[in-house]
């Protein structure tokens, strides 16, 4: 995909993506069947982007929420046919890459945080969403209304899906464990072990677990199966120790699992990107920091590329926006032995 000589310890290999978001980038997303990828923004807009064999890429097509309503999400169906976004304007929309046309196809009552598809066996493709009303909803597409809600234990702040496993984090340090089996509610709720507000999830690909990230610069790897929480744990990460008596601690904005080699990469807000080998407890590589907080990533579908955003993710609030602030997509070619696991 990439000249192999390329690498993130050597920044201006890394190649950036032409005609970006003008507002800050909120989710990424690769296709499942070809190399085009979709960033959201908090302007609105969800645009689509075409990769070349060498890296460049061109914009192919470009949609919007309702105003100014912030794109929260973006996900691509199993075929990838259809990109799915959520907005802070309380919709989900569908937009088909055939027609180019986008419509409304679910609706909340407060914005939409997650979009998510789950293949089940029985019922085929069925998007799930996740939304600060305090609920979670499953949808078929071709129906204007819900199969089913479920209330969530607060505000839905994160969620993922390996089938059957899905996890959502919530206000309140809530976690809840579903069985996609049996969707209708939580086989287990809990709080988190992480002291302060989740900021990400991600389900183990083996769907036996998920790793969750919080605001404090730590990650937690949980089992989901009881007889093997024994071997949960947490680690420090993205904190600068600046002296003896003082630590710099960023959010974890991200966790994403390689598709190929099983490893996972950790995003945060100090602007660094390390990759872990959850069975060996132990980090494989640190990439230098960017220009600003890497704010979402995205692994291609053979795990080739790396798409990370360069973009504030409003981790210091409103006042934190500073005029002049980067805002960038940028495409690391990924070698194997940065994220191929120690035990292996």
């Amino acid at each position: 995909m990439f000249p192999r000589t390329n690498t993130l310890t050597q920044p201006q290999a890394d190649i950036e993506v032409a005609d970006p978001p003008t507002d800050s980038i909120s989710a990424l997303a690769f296709c499942p069947t070809a190399d085009f990828l979709a960033a959201a923004s908090w302007n609105g807009e969800v645009r689509i982007y075409e990769v070349a064999p060498d890296g460049q890429t061109k914009g192919k097509a470009m949609y919007a929420h309702e105003g100014t309503a912030p794109a929260l999400s973006v996900t691509y169906s199993k075929d990838g046919s259809k990109i799915i976004s959520g907005g802070a304007d309380n919709v989900v929309r569908a937009y088909d890459l055939t027609s180019g046309q986008s419509a409304v196809v679910a609706k909340h009552d407060d914005a939409v945080k997650a979009v998510k598809f789950l293949e089940s066996p029985s019922a085929g493709a069925i998007l799930v969403t996740g939304s600060w009303d305090q609920t979670l909803k499953y949808w078929d597409l071709r129906s204007p209304n819900p199969i089913a809600s479920v209330q969530l234990a607060g505000k839905c702040y994160a969620l993922d899906v390996v089938f059957p496993l899905m996890v959502v984090g919530s206000s309140e340090r809530k976690l809840q464990v579903f069985n996609l089996n049996q969707p209708g509610q939580p086989v287990e709720t809990l709080e988190s072990p992480l002291k302060w507000q989740t900021r990400t999830i991600s389900c183990f690909p083996s769907a036996d677990g998920y790793a969750v990230g919080s605001v404090e610069g730590r990650v937690a790897i949980q089992w989901a199966d009881p007889k093997r929480k024994g071997n949960n744990y947490s680690f420090r990460c993205h904190r600068k120790e600046e002296n003896k008596a003082n630590t710099l601690v960023y959010a974890v904005n991200d966790v994403q699992w390689h598709p190929v080699h099983g490893t996972f990469l950790t995003a945060g807000s100090d602007g660094t990107i390390s990759m872990w080998d959850k069975d060996a407890r132990a980090r494989l590589k640190n990439f230098p920091a960017a220009p600003g907080p890497i704010a979402t990533t995205a692994f291609s579908r053979n795990g080739n590329i790396l798409a990370y955003a360069v973009s504030y993710d409003w981790s210091k609030g409103h006042s934190g926006m500073q005029p002049g602030h980067p805002n960038k997509i940028m495409l690391h070619p990924v070698k194997d032995e940065e994220v191929r696991c120690k035990t292996r």
